[in-house]
């Protein structure tokens, strides 16, 4: 029975799908962009099929076009991912987290963004704007690195050990705040891990800081960042209170998670290998 419907499911596959399919996964692989030449080679189609395709998918914001002509992921994705079923993923983070993230927007009139892993960087995927005179705005779709900025040393910390080696061996500057040197970043990662919040002292913008802060799923793992930004120069009360409202939000949404119905199956998932980046790491310095 079982080869039956196996055979009955190739059977029925519908082609173009699966093409386009083969498309989104390529699109995933490169988020700095695939050319024509790209899809074509992976898709094995002709070059006037995938640019069919590629103008279908951007019409409907599925796929972005840049002006120098490359492909990435588009907007459109968002909005589907914010509505996945609970019984497909177990939880609805985006609107499990948006809520959050406008309470903690309203309480201190700074923007606020929930960000996640994709590929080599990290992206927003959820954000609520502020209503300050100097408040930061965020918006879903923006790709950021992992290593310059709360959010992304956040999800760099909490990483497997693999992937943190990986992502140190390219750090590039963005500003003279920018950690590059490898083993100076371990001993960040080691800090956050051990207070649990991270900050970003202008290491991804000039003028730019933040705090952000982990948000786990039923098995302990990190899968996203609360992260507030605000300008250079407020005083350290401020400071705190921006700490500990981002830190309040991004727990309030682990205990959402994990108050949610799992789906079958994924609650006897076993849970991914943790990381043993502190055998590694010196003693970090103290902030």
């Amino acid at each position: 029975m079982t080869d039956i419907s196996e055979d009955a499911a190739q059977k029925y596959r519908i082609p173009v799908i699966e093409q386009m399919v083969e498309v989104f996964a390529l699109l995933e692989r490169t988020p700095e962009g695939a050319t024509i030449r790209d899809v074509v080679k992976a898709v094995r189609l002709s070059r006037t099929t995938v640019y069919r395709m590629l103008n279908t998918l951007s019409a409907y914001d599925f796929v972005h076009r840049s002006p120098a002509g490359s492909y990435t992921l588009g907007r459109r994705l968002l909005t589907l991912a914010a509505h996945v079923a609970p019984t497909v993923a177990s939880y609805d983070l985006l609107a499990i987290a948006q809520p959050h993230l406008n309470k903690i927007s309203e309480l201190l009139g700074e923007g606020s963004k929930l960000t996640v892993p994709s590929g080599d960087n990290i992206l927003v995927v959820a954000s609520a704007q502020g209503h300050g005179q100097y408040a930061l705005s965020a918006t879903a779709g923006q790709r950021l690195p992992f290593h310059a900025g709360a959010a992304g040393k956040i999800l760099l910390a909490f990483s497997l050990q693999e992937d943190i080696e990986r992502r140190l061996t390219k750090l590039e500057r963005f500003t003279n705040q920018t950690i590059t040197d490898p083993k100076q970043m371990l001993e960040e990662l080691a800090q956050i891990r051990k207070q649990n919040w991270a900050r970003d002292m202008g290491e991804q913008m000039s003028g730019v800081h933040a705090i952000a802060a982990p948000v786990r799923d039923h098995q302990d793992t990190v899968i996203a960042a609360v992260s507030v930004p605000f300008v250079t120069g407020v005083d350290e009360k401020r400071v705190a209170d921006i700490k500990q409202a981002v830190i309040a939000a991004a727990q309030s949404i682990t205990n959402d998670i994990r108050s949610a119905t799992p789906a079958a199956g994924l609650a006897t998932e076993k849970p991914a290998p943790k990381h043993s980046a502190e055998k590694t790491v010196a003693k970090p310095k103290q902030r």
